[in-house]
């Protein structure tokens, strides 16, 4: 093909791609007419009309009225699969028996102490048994769970500087705010990432404290540590990247980024919030075989309430133990979450529903990757346990930048399409990845790729339709 050919054949599919955005925009908002109401009517008090930022999506946002199952149903009525998930939180899905009765039972008897409860020891020895790791304090979200990790590092080792990686999300917090999702413009060298704050409001003072590295790339470590001899306290890191569609460490990374960090008397941490108990029974860190200093929990482990945890080796947390550092929190170890908890553990994620979930996980990678082929889209399937998505990409990507590359319009067009057709995917385009829960079904899947076979014909590289 010329350079001619090749340039008209790109402005075509440019023209074809906003017209599908068009068209599906315009069907998402006619058949929300009530959300479309709610949204306007919640500007008056709610700030930006949501109750979070990221529930901020174009069109509109999507208010929903109720779940069941793998099912929810927004305030209009129209039916959805979610796959969405809450963004990976419902592994259990809607409304199951087990979470439901022991919310409803513990919430009889208290619904807040700030004093220990048995469900707490049931939860972490259950934890300990899944990850390897010994000993376990509780937290009420992801944010507090990785704050408390890098405030932990850096009191055992007495040293400032943390590193992380490079399109990394780890919460809200000043330390971790940094090179989350920045622009090419803002990244700096490939060879030595900028600390570029993620969002105004965070100190160049707090930033300076934390250095970037790139995923799979341990000579990027190498060099910050050589550049920082004795001063760097550790390093947090999700094991399988996951703010940047799904992005897996190559073999023997993270043995050798342990080996690594320990070299230089620094610590590892693993952010599993959102791997968990999504991946499998044990996250990652069992899946690899790689036991960190630290690991952080949260969003899927308590059924859909909020809860998090934060476990490492006894000689981490005996720091913790022995008052060197605080661990604290009124709702830590909350009765209601240690409840839900407890059942999401010994009633829920039990090996039959990974089993499910596994059987589940083949059939849409198959038949979603079936409809790339057949359409001629470039792009491929990834994923991860109960965890998917679709790279719109022809190449594996193997780091941030290489994600960076990756067009954004044609996951919205997707998730456009799969809305309309009544699958609930989560909004943030090539960022998020969808979520399996143990109440799905085949008649799901086959929802979630019958959509995507109509999205794949009209945006691939034939005259559409």
């Amino acid at each position: 093909m010329t350079t001619e050919a090749s340039t008209d054949a790109k402005l075509t599919a440019d023209a074809k791609l906003r017209q599908i955005i068009a068209e599906q925009e315009e069907i998402f908002v006619r058949r929300q007419p009530k959300s479309q109401r709610l949204a306007e009517q919640a500007k008056q008090h709610l700030t930006g009309g949501v109750t979070s930022s990221w529930q901020i999506t174009v069109p509109q946002p999507v208010w929903l009225s109720r779940g069941r199952g793998s099912k929810v149903w927004d305030v209009d009525g129209n039916e959805y699969v979610d796959l969405h998930g809450g963004y990976g939180a419902a592994l259990a899905g809607h409304a199951h028996p087990a979470i439901a009765k022991a919310i409803t039972d513990q919430a009889q008897n208290g619904t807040h102490f700030a004093q220990p409860t048995p469900d707490a020891i049931t939860v972490a020895h259950e934890l300990a048994r899944r990850f390897g790791l010994p000993s376990w304090r509780f937290a009420n979200s992801g944010t507090e769970a990785t704050m408390d990790a890098v405030h932990l590092m850096r009191s055992i080792t007495g040293r400032d500087l943390i590193i992380k990686i490079e399109g990394c999300y780890h919460g809200h917090h000043d330390s971790v705010q940094v090179s989350v999702a920045p622009e090419e413009q803002d990244a700096g060298p490939q060879e030595k990432p900028s600390s570029a704050p993620s969002s105004s409001g965070i100190p160049k003072a707090i930033t300076d404290l934390t250095l970037i590295a790139t995923f799979n790339d341990l000579d990027s470590v190498a060099r910050l540590l050589d550049e920082h001899q004795g001063q760097i306290a550790g390093m947090i890191l999700e094991p399988v990247m996951m703010n940047a569609g799904i992005i897996k460490p190559e073999p023997g990374y993270l043995a050798s980024l342990k080996d690594l960090l320990h070299d230089h008397g620094a610590l590892l941490t693993f952010d599993e919030v959102k791997t968990g108990l999504t991946v499998g029974p044990g996250g990652v860190t069992r899946l690899v075989n790689v036991q960190p200093d630290v690991i952080t929990l949260a969003k899927s482990m308590g059924g859909g309430v909020s809860v998090a945890a934060i476990g490492g080796t006894e000689q981490t947390m005996a720091h913790v133990a022995d008052g060197g550092y605080e661990m604290v929190g009124t709702f830590n170890g909350n009765p209601l979450a240690m409840a839900a908890t407890r059942a999401m553990l010994t009633e829920v994620a039990t090996p039959e529903a990974y089993q499910n979930i596994e059987r589940l996980r083949q059939r849409a990678a198959a038949g979603l990757q079936d409809a790339i082929d057949d359409n001629g889209l470039v792009a491929h399937v990834v994923t991860a346990g109960a965890k998917g998505c679709v790279v719109f990409a022809a190449d594996k990507v193997t780091s941030y930048r290489g994600f960076l590359g990756v067009d954004d319009r044609y996951s919205h067009a997707h998730w456009l399409y799969q809305h309309n057709g009544g699958v609930f995917l989560p909004p943030w385009g090539k960022i998020e990845q969808w979520l399996i829960s143990v109440q799905h079904d085949e008649a799901d899947i086959d929802r979630l790729i019958e959509n995507f076979a109509v999205f794949a014909r009209a945006a691939g590289p034939g005259t559409g339709g």
